[in-house]
């Protein structure tokens, strides 16, 4: 029996009104682990969303074209590529092969370092916007990110790369302050993604005025989750 549905065109306010004030979940899974398959990328993405998650995030194009054929919900894809620096969807032409993958919102690096096209991120959505509806994500790691990510035009901010770009500590839990300060400086929606590790983590981050929270680690990767047990129950292990 298959599993596809039939494919729903998503439009910019049919997206953002889904994410509003609720939860996206991030299915992915790391080079070698024994998650890593697309088919495995798309079964996760069909139970968070029998969960009451609206939307997925998803990462390589194989996985992201999977999760777009198993879920009727907003599909956030990106392209890491790399091992530092700008890596997630770091080029246009990653960009663009993310959308042609049939993602509705693309995810790229939002800081202001250096791309390895050469292009600005300003360049980088522009030329994006010529081949695709798809809306426009921006991974940022500071305000001053958020400020320029928000100038180069993109539609969404979100706080993924706090604590890893060096310009802000990476805290135990969310990045809270960071979340403080860019709802208040930006117009954008925001939506508040990295190390959210508890639904309390996601309540406090709603209360400060995120547009949507996304949570992958303590959802969908059960190596790094039972790490937490193990460490619990012995605290000495390594």
């Amino acid at each position: 029996m298959s599993t596809e549905h039939e494919t729903r065109t998503w439009t910019r306010e049919a997206v953002l009104d889904a994410m509003r004030g609720r939860l996206t979940v991030s299915c992915q899974a790391y080079p070698g682990e024994p998650l890593r398959d697309p088919r495995t990328t798309a079964q996760m993405a069909r139970a968070v969303v029998a969960g009451g998650a609206v939307a997925v995030r998803a990462q390589g194009l194989e996985d992201v074209a999977a999760v777009v054929a198993a879920v009727d919900v907003p599909v956030v894809g990106l392209w890491k590529d790399g091992d530092g620096g700008v890596f997630i969807t770091p080029t246009l032409e990653h960009a663009r092969a993310v959308a042609d993958a049939g993602a509705h919102v693309v995810a790229l690096d939002g800081t202001r370092r250096p791309r390895p096209d050469g292009l600005t991120l300003a360049e980088t959505v522009a030329r994006l916007r010529e081949t695709t509806d798809a809306l426009v994500m921006a991974d940022c790691g500071s305000l001053d990110d958020a400020l320029a990510a928000q100038d180069a035009g993109v539609d969404l901010l979100g706080t993924t790369l706090a604590g890893y770009t060096g310009e802000r500590p990476k805290t135990e839990g969310p990045d809270l302050e960071l979340v403080d300060e860019v709802v208040a400086a930006c117009s954008l929606p925001v939506v508040v993604e990295g190390r959210v590790h508890t639904p309390a983590h996601a309540a406090e981050a709603m209360a400060r005025g995120a547009f949507s929270v996304c949570v992958g680690t303590a959802i969908t990767h059960p190596t790094t989750i039972t790490s937490w047990f193990v460490g619990a129950v012995e605290p000495g292990h390594r």
